[in-house]
């Protein structure tokens, strides 16, 4: 069975109905990324932090997923399909990927402001007694480690600590696809470079994508795209 590594960034969530961060009319646009995105905007206001996440996690509880996400769980059928994503919402796995790398943290997580990837400090949301609808984490909330719960995002200038996975599971890659990410965002747009020679890689992408390597872009939205890979690999 053939090994399919696919990376996705943020177009791919857009089908689902939720705003991209970089883009215009993004978040960033809206909330400053220092404020609500960086150890130093947590260190300094984790109140602000946990108000910015608890109101995102409130906004996608009731997204679904796209009609790509549904097909890439589909391929599994096929192809050994392993999904590395930038995106930290959980939609490849309600969809129902089974194999999935998150390398920038999840939405639906808490974890220790003291020990970041000790999953043993890791909460599961929704949690009971957490808000309304178990999403809303109250102010100074403790882990288990008795630090404040912080979201488990991976903030700008931290190490992305799965990035060892992906790398790992790029190298393995019989095909490789590439869907609503502009590469610019590193070091997740580097996994690339680990592929094998000849490996054949597929960009899915409405958009031009300056890409530093020799790719097949599918100039469309994540579902048609996902849908003209399963031809063409079906054909192939």
């Amino acid at each position: 069975m053939k090994k399919i590594v696919v990376l996705t960034g943020a177009g791919m969530s857009v089908e689902s109905g939720l705003t991209t961060f970089r883009d215009a009319g993004g978040l960033w646009d809206n909330y400053p990324v220092e404020r609500v995105a960086t150890h130093e905007g947590w260190e300094a206001n984790p109140n602000y932090v946990n108000d910015f996440y608890n109101m995102l996690r409130v906004k996608y509880k009731d997204v679904q997923p796209c009609e790509g996400h549904k097909l890439l769980a589909e391929m599994e059928k096929d192809y050994d399909v392993t999904i590395v994503t930038q995106n930290v919402d959980a939609l490849h796995e309600a969809a129902g990927s089974s194999k999935i790398i998150h390398l920038h943290g999840e939405m639906m997580k808490m974890c220790s402001s003291n020990d970041v990837d000790n999953p043993r400090y890791h909460v599961t949301l929704p949690h009971e007694g957490f808000g309304e609808t178990g999403l809303e984490v109250p102010h100074d909330t403790k882990a288990g480690d008795g630090s404040l719960l912080r979201p488990y995002i991976v903030f700008f200038g931290e190490a992305v600590p799965n990035m060892y996975d992906a790398a790992a599971v790029a190298q393995t890659a019989d095909i490789f696809v590439i869907i609503g990410t502009s590469l610019n965002v590193y070091p997740a747009a580097g996994l690339v470079q680990y592929v094998k020679p000849g490996t054949p890689i597929y960009l899915i992408d409405p958009k031009p994508v300056a890409a530093k390597t020799d790719v097949q872009h599918l100039m469309c939205g994540a579902s048609e795209g996902v849908k003209k890979l399963m031809e063409i690999l079906s054909n192939g």
